[in-house]
């Protein structure tokens, strides 16, 4: 008997369905790091409105400052900042 060919295919077939399974992971995965880190955004968007309302400063909370605040941390929300002060100086 012959198992040659029969191992061989269920070998060939192992490593397509790893290969499609990763292939079909990438954006999923980018999708859920996307969604922490506009949370984390979120979070430190709403952190800086409420420090900045003290000094009577504040962001407005939309999905541009939360993405750029996901993206960059702590010096999006300066950019964020720093862009506010100076269109209201134009």
């Amino acid at each position: 008997m012959i198992y040659a060919p029969i191992i061989a295919g269920a070998l060939v077939l192992i490593v397509l369905l790893a290969v499609f399974s990763q292939i079909l992971m990438k954006p999923v995965k980018l999708i859920w790091k996307l969604l922490v880190n506009s949370g984390i955004g979120l979070i430190l968007l709403l952190t800086a409105n409420f420090i900045g309302q003290y000094f009577s400063l504040s962001l407005p909370i939309n999905i541009i400052t939360v993405l750029i605040a996901g993206f960059l941390g702590i010096p999006g929300i300066l950019l964020l900042f720093v862009l506010k002060f100076i269109t209201n100086f134009i």
